[in-house]
């Protein structure tokens, strides 16, 4: 088990990380289910490297093992982990083009909080789903996010920002909301596990697409943009995903909830300063409404 100290800067670690990948996908000039299918399939391919580094230093004198062998922890079997896992998998790579188009159409600052509507979403569908109870701090907390997404879409001012950049981020979080959802009722596995297959499965569930459409092309890419690419398939996906389930084991839920909350506001931070994108006092607003309300949505003052 991790100290405190080394559990926090892994955590931070994967959430400054994460909000980078909107700066970079800027200077990437690839189609975003390319960018998606090359992130999946690289972060996939780096999990399943650590996974099979673990198992070996367990394992240092036992025979050698097979890659059926990785998941011999779970007791789930492959249909099961198919369902669970490899369609939430899928969800998450359609996720990911319809967010890198977002960050196409609209500012990373709009496409981020409209992204980060996604547990307001969950909250208001959690009765339905899985049948959570929605108190009224829940509820209330949701409706002020609701308004904060108002106020971002400049609807308030008389000026909407984006439309199709706006519906592309939401239909990001909508997504990502339903894998949240799916995620609550599946099995309990290895999160290695379970993370390492879902992205292997956003890749493959991309590549149908890319190869039907002609879209399997990395042409145009420049060796600049190759290595970002590569980045962003092994840093913000792979790097970053093993900083923070390596973490969250050895921090408290508050905690954790907390720190997440760095991935959005380095990312409007880096919007401001480096690419100089517009914001407005209706935004500021609506961005502090929609990220504190979340917050405090997760949090127990008892």
């Amino acid at each position: 088990m991790l100290n405190r100290k080394t559990s926090l800067g892994m955590l931070i670690g994967s959430m400054v990380i994460l909000g980078t990948i909107g700066i970079f996908r800027r200077f990437i000039p690839v189609s975003s289910p390319m960018l998606a299918f090359v992130r999946g399939a690289l972060g996939a391919g780096f999990l399943l490297l650590i996974r099979l580094c673990q198992r070996t230093i367990r394992k240092r004198k036992e025979p050698a093992f097979s890659l059926e062998q990785i998941s011999s922890d779970s007791q789930l079997s492959l249909w099961k982990k198919f369902i669970w896992f490899g369609i939430p998998g899928g969800m998450i790579g359609l996720n990911w083009v319809l967010l890198f188009e977002a960050y196409r159409y609209t500012s990373i600052s709009v496409a981020t909080l409209c992204y980060y509507m996604a547990p307001t979403l969950v909250i208001l569908c959690s009765p339905l789903v899985i049948g959570e109870k929605l108190t009224i701090k829940k509820l209330v907390c949701a409706l002020t996010a609701v308004f904060g997404m108002v106020l971002i879409s400049g609807i308030a001012g008389g000026e909407l920002v984006s439309f199709q950049g706006i519906l592309l981020g939401l239909g990001a979080a909508a997504l990502y909301a339903a894998v949240i959802l799916i995620n609550k009722k599946a099995p309990d596995a290895d999160v290695y596990e379970k993370t390492m297959i879902q992205l292997g499965a956003a890749a493959i569930f991309l590549l149908p697409y890319l190869l039907l459409g002609n879209a399997f092309s990395l042409k145009g890419l420049d060796p600049a943009g190759g290595f970002l690419l590569i980045v962003v398939g092994i840093v913000h996906t792979g790097v970053a995903y093993a900083l923070y389930f390596g973490s969250i084991r050895s921090l408290k839920a508050q905690t954790v909830a907390i720190l997440s909350y760095m991935d959005p506001v380095v990312a409007l931070l880096l919007s401001w300063f480096i690419l100089k994108e517009p914001f407005s006092v209706h935004s500021l607003l609506g961005a502090v409404l929609i990220l504190g309300s979340t917050l405090i949505s997760e949090l127990s003052f008892t």
